[in-house]
């Protein structure tokens, strides 16, 4: 694995990583990780779920499924029955989220395909014969001196086969 410019996936040790611009790229990273996270749990089992995080700037940020009212309302009293109104807004978005997932769904298998096909024209490159003018470069010198001498004499067959088709001699 020479020349790998990145250290892959490996654990991070849950304590304060002291550099500033580190620390807001881990942020953003375990954030998108986080709420890739949560939205595989909302596809999945179908559930209310809500995420509030403040960034190391003070920024914040939220993932909240299927609205918020649901999801604080189901926090504080996980009992209680749903309203119309809520159970509508809540089915509106659980068909959106299935809908958004055939989609990604669709779209990975449409990659799939494409990165299989880009492997298997790849692989019939590598593996195909190559003709003689695509390899030229790799010829020595008593190649190239072999192959002038098929040539000259390819081209004195050809010029007296022409000479005999000019002269009617067929």
């Amino acid at each position: 694995m020479e020349g790998k410019k990145t250290l892959g996936r490996r654990k991070i040790p849950l304590e304060k990583i002291e550099k500033e611009a580190a620390r807001y790229s881990s942020f953003s990273k375990r954030r998108s990780g986080l709420y890739k996270k949560a939205s595989e749990l909302v596809r999945e089992f179908d559930v209310n779920l809500g995420i509030v995080l403040s960034s190391p700037s003070g920024k914040p940020y939220s993932f909240v499924h299927p609205t918020t009212d649901v999801a604080i309302d189901r926090f504080i009293n996980p009992t209680t029955e749903l309203d119309l109104g809520s159970q509508l807004v809540a089915a509106e978005a659980r068909n959106k989220v299935i809908q958004n997932n055939d989609r990604l769904n669709e779209f990975d298998a449409r990659e799939k395909v494409a990165k299989e096909k880009i492997r298997f024209m790849n692989q019939m490159n590598e593996t195909r014969v190559r003709c003689w003018w695509e390899s030229m470069d790799q010829f020595n010198a008593e190649d190239i001196t072999k192959f002038e001498g098929i040539m000259n004499t390819v081209e004195g067959f050809l010029n007296v086969h022409l000479k005999q088709l000019e002269d009617g001699d067929n």
